[in-house]
């Protein structure tokens, strides 16, 4: 908001610019106050202070010096108001406008910021910036003048979400260097070379020594040997049985035939 002290035309002045008057004259409906320029300046009664009064009278006396801001131009008056304005009202509050105020309060889940609209706004702790916070006191101090965006704006619940993240550069994510793949690729050998070691680490059959392998020799030759004298022996008995059961058999048969039976 601007304060004007010099008379200029009404068509160039604009709304909130804020004026020193003088009170000329007290009405029913308000009063007339002369701020240096061609058109009168109009304060109505509901516009002297926040509070209802009955009579503007009350707060005010003629020949009083008052402090107004610019309500409305129009081509007759200009509609002036003793009531300071707010910095921003809701409806020039909008998403991605950066806004400037004061840390009004803190709590666990965020800072609030007065930026001159009826309702302070919410940055909540996950906008305040960026990367793990634990509490919005690690970032801001209350009385910290900051810059924010707005995210979001609710006029019916009267709640205004801002950010301070979104004012910060974003976080370059690191791409790994052709050193570190190397390094990686090392590990991975490492890791193979493991692998073999525990494959070839397996046991194995014992070597044998000279001394074994003459005693191993000798054994299978007399092993051998055995084998080829039981062999002969075997084929001799089996023929001498076969013989003596054939004898046992002719008898048997001749016997039969002798006594007729």
């Amino acid at each position: 908001m601007t304060e004007s002290t010099v008379s200029s035309p009404a068509s160039a002045l604009e709304v909130k610019t804020k004026f020193k008057g003088k009170v000329i004259k007290i009405t029913l409906a308000g009063v007339l106050v002369d701020i240096g320029q061609d058109l009168p300046g109009v304060i109505h009664i509901s516009q002297l202070q926040k509070d209802k009064i009955n009579k503007a009278a009350d707060v005010v006396q003629v020949g009083q010096e008052v402090e107004v801001w610019v309500r409305r131009i129009k081509k007759d008056r200009i509609e002036l108001t003793m009531i300071e304005p707010l910095g921003m009202e809701w409806n020039e509050i909008n998403p991605e406008i950066i806004v400037k105020g004061k840390v009004v309060r803190l709590e666990s889940y965020g800072a609030f910021v007065d930026f001159g609209a009826e309702r302070p706004g919410l940055v909540h702790v996950s906008e305040l910036s960026r990367g793990y916070i634990k509490s919005p006191n690690d970032i801001v101090k209350e009385g910290d003048e900051v810059e924010a965006v707005v995210l979001d704006v609710n006029r019916k619940k009267k709640q205004i979400r801002l950010s301070m993240k979104a004012l910060e550069p974003e976080i370059e994510k690191i791409k790994p260097s052709k050193k570190d793949t190397n390094k990686g690729s090392s590990k991975r050998a490492s890791k193979q070379d493991m692998q073999d070691l525990e494959i070839s680490e397996e046991p194995q059959e014992p070597e044998l020594t000279g001394m074994q392998i003459a005693w191993q020799a000798a054994l299978d030759r007399a092993n051998n040997k055995d084998t080829d004298e039981i062999k002969p022996e075997r084929k001799r008995i089996k023929a001498q049985t076969d013989e003596q059961q054939e004898d046992i058999l002719n008898r048997t048969l001749e016997k039969r035939i002798a006594t007729g039976s």
